[in-house]
């Protein structure tokens, strides 16, 4: 690591402090983004398992009920 004149090793220079909050922005900006897809593809998959695919109709029974009309 290299210190810039007047720099103390102790003491962070501002550039580290932005690296790391950059970082860490971006960390939970990953983090939150996770969460986000996680729980939308939870919730399109419970109606799914709820109505046991009551719904959910084959492109077989769609033609066939029109052809009863």
């Amino acid at each position: 690591m290299v210190f810039t004149p007047g720099e103390k090793p102790g003491n962070e220079s501002e550039e580290v402090k932005l690296q790391n909050a950059s970082k860490q922005i971006v960390q939970n900006a990953i983090q939150q983004a996770v969460r986000q897809v996680s729980q939308e593809s939870r919730q399109r998959e419970e109606p799914a398992n709820d109505n046991g695919g009551t719904f959910q109709l084959g492109v077989g029974e769609l033609t066939k009920k029109h052809e009863k009309k």
